[in-house]
């Protein structure tokens, strides 16, 4: 007896992998037609795979409503499982092509802002050394759950405060009031601190101290230090700024540029270090990781060299 009669067998009650593709689509166009065109299929083809998929699951996932399309509620639980299960099965799919036996992936996690301006433009000398270790690089706005999202790395901005991970500080801390060259005119000459009072004073929303900080740190406390719009990343205090609608709380690195090109304008250059900074993080099992070890190494000598707060400890 072949033990291919003995091993169990896996039975399957699943559509097809191409018809779960077609109904993923047509629920988020909400539109056969437009389906068609994302797959390269006829309409007909897409309403037969999704009529074949009703009669095979026994629940109608479409309705005809005056004329249009509409999912059913069951329809509409049933597609976002798919979509979750497609969307990790092309991870799956994409981790392994480009699978690489001997440095393998490393995977991590960045602050949008952070990857464009600081991290991104220095990774060649990643690659020069480490060409063996492919980066899988993704952008959060918010704090990162490392375990759960499978994450080996992460870079965080604060001041040190999460349970359960390794942490090296690495840039960022050194902040610097700036403005549009059309709105400083606007408000006038600013010769002190307490002369921004009469301006508005862009926000960071998950940081909403830090202008009441650098006030107390240059001895004006008593300017209303939130009276402007709040933004919840760097990047659109930046722009904000750039488009001329207040004064923003920047880390020097991030404007380094438009002061350069004259978008924008420091008004104050005393090197003000604010309680939070950029860390590298990973969770304390990887600490002895290879992929991890190397691109602390990298990523804290380019802290390093950055003239900031790296710190090799």
């Amino acid at each position: 007896m072949s033990i291919w009669n003995i091993l169990p067998r896996m039975h399957w009650h699943l559509p097809s992998l191409s018809a779960l593709r077609t109904f993923e689509a047509a629920e988020r166009h909400m539109s056969f037609t437009k389906a068609a065109v994302e797959l390269n299929l006829t309409q007909s083809a897409v309403s037969r795979q999704i009529r074949l998929m009703e009669d095979y699951l026994g629940v109608e996932l479409f309705q005809r409503v005056n004329q249009r399309l509409a999912v059913t509620e069951a329809g509409r639980a049933y597609a976002e499982e798919v979509r979750r299960v497609l969307h990790s099965l092309q991870e799956a799919t994409l981790r392994l092509m480009s699978y690489q036996e001997q440095g393998g992936i490393l995977h991590i996690a960045t602050p949008s802002v952070f990857g464009v301006k600081w991290l991104i433009p220095r990774l060649h000398s990643f690659y020069s050394k480490h060409p063996d270790i492919l980066l899988n690089i993704v952008t959060r706005s918010k704090p990162f759950d490392l375990e759960s999202e499978k994450l080996d790395v992460a870079i965080h901005w604060g001041n040190n405060d999460w349970p359960n991970v390794v942490a090296h500080p690495l840039v960022g801390r050194e902040l610097v009031p700036v403005c549009s060259p059309a709105y400083l005119q606007s408000i006038g000459t600013v010769k002190a601190p307490g002369d921004l009072a009469k301006a508005a004073l862009l926000q960071h929303a998950r940081r909403p101290n830090r202008w009441q900080e650098w006030f107390d740190a240059h001895g004006a406390g008593n300017v209303n230090a939130w009276a402007g719009a709040r933004f919840e990343h760097f990047y659109l205090i930046t722009q904000a700024a750039v488009a001329g609608l207040g004064v923003g709380l920047l880390p020097r690195m991030f404007v380094e540029d438009e002061v350069k090109s004259g978008r924008l304008v420091m008004l104050f250059d005393d090197g003000f270090e604010g309680s939070d900074i950029y860390h590298l993080v990973y969770p304390e099992h990887k600490s002895n990781d290879a992929k991890v070890g190397k691109f602390r190494e990298w990523i804290l000598k380019q802290a390093q060299e950055d003239g900031t707060k790296g710190s090799a400890a």
